[in-house]
């Protein structure tokens, strides 16, 4: 499959993100990674599930410090223990996972080096999980390419400064888009859906709502074909948006 160049996917560095984040990216060659953007307490910056062998979520939570408002580029790991709860749980959710064996080594470099910044450590994450799915993606930081304005004006923006004519977004993002702004851009919209199909996990029945490293961790080289027999890319209906 010919990457697609034409197309910008951003999103906010995520900490060991669902499969979703991934499914999008299936056929571009870069992903921008809005870590100029403001870090949310209540979001997915610095949390995301994992399952227990008896099929039970666990949350695992990094914890960070700073003042309100920070951009997620300045948000700080509030300390260094949680790397030690974060390995023993996943070792303990996972020793016994399929592909476990496969990935312990990289997952254990990450989880063993200290880490100052939460975008950091998830680009580290991202980038293992990338290259574990067979997803030759460049990352790129919004911060490094300095975009001007908030919103959709934002996202104009950074298709303008990477020659992008499509933008490819997720539900969610497409209900605050700004319409008008858009077509006088000559900016097209994708929108990308995920379906999270059932997939073995081990003992107990699917566990849906967590991190792609369970999938990987389960599915191993057939995790790709998951994502993409369950991505889905519909067109954009601007009357859910908020005209300008």
């Amino acid at each position: 499959m010919t990457a697609r160049t034409d197309v910008l996917v951003a999103h906010q560095p995520a900490y060991l993100p669902w499969p979703g984040y991934f499914s999008r990216l299936l056929d571009v060659d870069r992903l921008i990674l809005l870590d100029h953007v403001q870090y949310s307490e209540r979001g997915w910056q610095n949390r995301n599930f994992v399952r227990s062998p008896r099929g039970e979520q666990v949350r695992l939570t990094a914890p960070v410090t700073g003042r309100f408002g920070q951009p997620i580029r300045s948000a700080r790991l509030a300390d260094d223990r949680w790397r030690a709860r974060h390995w023993r749980t996943l070792t303990e959710c996972y020793q016994h996972a399929r592909y476990w064996p496969q990935w312990e080594g990289p997952l254990r470099a990450v989880y063993g080096r200290s880490w100052t910044h939460l975008a950091d450590l998830n680009q580290e994450l991202i980038r293992l999980l990338l290259d574990a799915f067979g997803l030759q993606i460049e990352l790129v930081r919004s911060s490094a390419l300095t975009p001007t304005g908030t919103k959709t004006d934002m996202l104009i923006d950074l298709c303008t400064n990477t020659g992008s004519h499509v933008l490819r977004v997720g539900t969610g993002a497409a209900e605050y888009l700004d319409a008008d702004l858009l077509a006088q851009a000559g900016i097209e919209v994708e929108v990308a859906t995920y379906s999270s199909p059932p997939y073995d996990q081990g003992r107990g029945p699917f566990t849906p709502g967590l991190s792609a490293l369970d999938l990987l961790l389960h599915q191993g080289p057939q995790a790709r074909a998951v994502l993409a027999d369950s991505a889905h890319l519909r067109p954009w209906a601007p009357e859910m948006a908020v005209l300008g």
